[in-house]
């Protein structure tokens, strides 16, 4: 089975990886929690932040549909490493609960993921 690397990020903070099998950007179509002043400062570690992403329309839609995407790479012959890259605006929010889903998702499923938030130390974006 390929190793599974998931990668969250911010758009805003530098450019995203370049070498991603698959790269979900969450900036336009996914309500962004930075919005919220309760939320702005948080992670997407946090519950609040969690119950915000997951509860956004479409957003578990994508993420059945990432999952066999990502098992579609991995049933692949040469497939040793697949990367995932998650990014939103400022690397803190929805990035961080998709590639945390995502990896719950996978690894139910048998995989090995490792997780990197690349952004998620930095500070909060103003904007």
């Amino acid at each position: 089975m390929a190793e599974i690397r998931i990668v969250s990020f911010g758009y805003l903070h530098d450019q995203p990886p370049t070498d991603t099998d698959i790269t979900l950007d969450l900036r336009r179509a996914f309500r962004d929690p930075h919005v919220d002043p309760r939320m702005r400062q948080l992670t997407g570690h946090d519950r609040l932040v969690q119950d915000a992403v997951l509860r956004t329309p479409g957003i578990r839609r994508l993420l059945r549909a990432t999952t066999r995407q990502v098992q579609a790479y991995a049933s692949g012959p040469a497939a040793s490493r697949i990367v995932v890259g998650s990014g939103c605006a400022g690397g803190r929010h929805r990035s961080v609960v998709v590639a945390e889903t995502l990896a719950r998702r996978l690894r139910r499923r048998g995989h090995t993921v490792t997780i990197h938030h690349r952004d998620l130390h930095l500070p909060v974006v103003n904007r």
